[in-house]
């Protein structure tokens, strides 16, 4: 496993301090076995995935044609299986971080009920 990007870091460190002892989330989570898919952070038990998307106005991989088809793609599958999926970029994250974890963190209880 790689280590964290910026924004997992930055993502994990809001977990830990507004989280409230919600469960810790897989890193680089392989779902389906029969493709090499990473999800950024997944908590198995719930099927809940975060997807984390930086570099947003910069023309990288997730935001250019194939890159973004492929990244629908893996969204869709995840989807398709069950997983309820929230994405985030740098920007929400930076500006509101206690949404972006209170909207995980949500669906985390859900998923307990």
């Amino acid at each position: 496993m790689s280590e964290p990007s910026n924004l997992e870091s930055a993502f994990l460190f809001y977990w830990r301090a507004l989280a409230g002892g919600a469960p810790w989330p897989d890193r680089e989570a392989r779902l389906n076995p029969r493709r090499r898919w990473r999800y950024d952070l997944a908590w198995r038990e719930q099927k809940v995935v975060v997807e984390l998307h930086g570099a947003e106005f910069q023309r990288g991989r997730h935001t250019r044609g194939a890159g973004f088809a492929k990244d629908r793609e893996k969204m869709n599958w995840a989807t398709r299986n069950g997983w309820r999926v929230l994405e985030f970029t740098t920007g929400m994250l930076t500006n509101n971080p206690t949404d972006c974890i209170a909207q995980v963190v949500a669906l985390l209880i859900g998923a307990e009920e």
